[in-house]
């Protein structure tokens, strides 16, 4: 009898305790406040060049051209501050890139432009946990007792502001060629535009999802739309100017690359050669993320991650 009563209390503890480690309570959120991730996986475009096979739609998924897409990254710090919010710092860095060639849509095909440009993105995040499901299983190895396994997972929004670098190259004679030197609008020229920066201001937004692993290791997937407030990501903007003008200030490879239409005459000076919306690009990424909270007990030793370690006194 005493033995079955010591085994009834050990389970009625353990599945209290089990129910009370939620990480939604102060106690347990608070050991998973900070966290690095790093990320791995595809970026895409949406902007005046390349995209489907049909009249581009500003700012839609549906001028995805998969063609194009290429390789991205990040590397973040994440601090949650309570139960349903966090913030954090992510560097992405990463290939964007569009080409007329690779879309039947008539227009854009004739037109033939291309671009590629690195982008490297600094932003501040806030994160909204909109579903959760985060459990502390058993601590004690009591044979034969199951069902109380750890849970860690998150589904999240994500909105926040940042600062992007971009610099559009365009290959030309087997090199790729600074396409903001070669004034492709006519920058700087009489009636043409002002230079532009290669630097502007960006608004992420996504939804990501994550499970861990255990109780130091999560894997997830974010998917981000990132808005610029810059229409020269590609080096398109307005309209054609005159090549001769263009190669007589800044030579012959500048006067190629402001129309390298395979019938340069449908694109006359003056002419439509981008749609003066604002760029746009989408990333998804793989995100391997490590609990690096470190919590301490003045009196009983250090604490990590639930478990406290004593300091043998001597």
């Amino acid at each position: 009898m005493k033995y079955i009563t010591l085994t009834i209390l050990s389970i009625v503890s353990t599945v209290s305790l089990a129910q009370s480690s939620n990480f939604n309570t102060q106690r347990n959120w608070a050991m998973n406040k900070k966290e690095i991730s790093i990320g791995l996986g595809a970026t895409s475009f949406l902007g005046d060049l390349g995209g489907a096979n049909q009249i581009g739609t500003d700012y839609s998924l549906k001028d995805i051209d998969f063609n194009s897409t290429h390789i991205g990254g990040s590397l973040s710090f994440r601090y949650r501050f309570h139960p349903y919010y966090a913030t954090s710092t992510m560097v992405n860095l990463g290939m964007l890139r569009g080409n007329d060639a690779l879309t039947s849509e008539q227009f854009r095909n004739m037109r033939n432009l291309s671009f590629r440009s690195f982008f490297a993105m600094l932003s501040q995040r806030f994160e909204i946990i909109v579903l959760a499901n985060e459990k502390i299983g058993r601590r004690y190895n009591i044979p034969g007792l199951r069902g109380f396994t750890d849970h860690n997972e998150q589904l999240y929004l994500i909105g926040g502001i940042g600062l992007m670098y971009y610099n559009p190259k365009a290959l030309y004679q087997g090199g790729w060629v600074n396409l903001q030197s070669m004034h492709t609008e006519g920058q700087g020229l009489p009636g043409g535009p002002a230079e532009y920066k290669r630097i502007t201001a960006t608004v992420p937004l996504g939804v990501g999802f994550r499970m861990g692993i255990n109780r130091m290791w999560r894997v997830g997937l974010e998917a981000c739309y990132v808005k610029t407030f810059s229409d020269y990501i590609d080096d398109v903007h307005g309209e054609y100017y005159d090549p001769a003008i263009i190669g007589a200030s800044y030579g012959p490879q500048a006067a190629y690359l402001s129309n390298p239409s395979n019938t340069p005459s449908a694109f006359n000076p003056g002419s439509q050669r981008g749609d003066k919306q604002k760029d746009a690009f989408l990333y998804v990424n793989i995100m391997v993320t490590r609990n690096i909270t470190y919590k301490s007990s003045s009196r009983s030793g250090p604490m990590k991650f639930g478990k406290r370690h004593y300091r043998a006194k001597f």
